[in-house]
């Protein structure tokens, strides 16, 4: 249903200038207007995009991509930003909200490679390609359950199609990259592979968009109400709750994925590894009846609890 005249409004989205974030603020642009709002787009590119020849988790974490668009925000140059919930950073500044979760795409990993079917066909040396810490930790575990140790997993930066282009250029002989995106770029022809959740647990929030607003901004949060999708706000609430218990960063080499079982009962799975190799994987899980997100946060802290009880710890300059 369209809003009456009165309360259609003129909104700008701030949104990342790679052609993933622009698919992503199109997509919600399309619906604002479908919804009767006046909506143009405000292109930028952050700090987190313009440093590529370093990780993120050592140049101040994935928060990066957001603090430019939150600025905009702030001084009235934009009125929502646009963003990948897996880029969020777990405790928003002063002033700012989470105004709307979207129904999730395809949470899972995805494995792409010309060559290789999967782990096991990599060849003698091969060379794996991933920006993540997470996925750093649960390939590691994966290569050494098949006894690949002669397998290395390299860096690789930059945005969906450059990575796409250092894998064909043959700096890798396969990459793990989210489904999701391939899938909103219409690159699914790409995945050889898609990872059972259970094989590559993925990030808190991954596959979901999510809105940010002014705090102050009631006309914004009663325009996005429509765009929000409850049951996927749940999930990534108590995803989002296990990483914001374990540290609040973003470039911990932690995995937080929940899915729906039966009647209303939400089962959250969660693992941590150390990026040296020097101690094992640890993965712990929990369910329970959810159907607020007090009781989504409520889980996400015995997850978190369990994981920590399990040896689970945050390097100590995140402590």
């Amino acid at each position: 249903m369209s809003p009456s005249s009165s309360a259609a409004l003129a909104i700008t989205i701030a949104t990342r200038e790679s052609r993933l974030a622009l698919w992503q603020a199109e997509h919600v642009k399309a619906l604002l207007e479908g919804l009767g709002h006046r909506v143009t787009l405000l292109g930028m590119t952050t700090l987190g995009d313009q440093i590529l020849d370093r990780s993120l988790s050592k140049v101040g974490g994935k928060g990066l991509f957001v603090k430019e668009l939150e600025l905009a925000l702030e001084d009235g140059r934009a009125d929502i930003a646009v963003h990948s919930l897996k880029d969020v950073p777990m405790e928003l500044p002063p002033g700012f909200a989470l105004a709307c979760v979207m129904e999730r795409e395809d949470p899972r990993d995805a494995w792409v490679s010309p060559h290789c079917a999967g782990l096991a066909d990599l060849p003698a040396n091969g060379v794996v390609g991933t920006s993540s810490l997470r996925r750093l930790v649960l390939l590691r575990a994966a290569l050494d359950q098949l006894g690949r140790d002669d397998v290395r997993i390299e860096p690789l930066r930059g945005n969906l199609d450059t990575r796409l282009r250092k894998l064909d250029e043959g700096r890798y002989h396969a990459i793990v990259l989210a489904a999701a995106g391939l899938k909103r770029l219409g690159l699914a022809a790409r995945i050889r592979h898609i990872f059972d959740p259970i094989d590559s647990l993925p990030a808190a929030g991954q596959g979901a968009l999510g809105i940010e607003v002014r705090a102050d901004r009631a006309d914004l949060i009663a325009a996005l109400a429509p765009l929000v999708h409850q049951p996927t706000w749940l999930r990534v609430a108590a995803e989002r709750t296990v990483s914001r218990a374990m540290g609040g960063s973003c470039s911990m080499p932690l995995a937080a994925y929940a899915d729906w079982g039966r009647e209303g009962t939400l089962r959250l799975d969660a693992a941590w590894g150390d990026p040296e190799g020097r101690a094992p994987l640890v993965r712990v899980g929990n369910q329970a009846a959810v159907t607020t997100l007090n009781e989504a946060e409520a889980l996400g802290q015995q997850v978190a609890q369990a994981l920590r009880a399990a040896g689970a710890a945050p390097p100590a300059a995140e402590t």
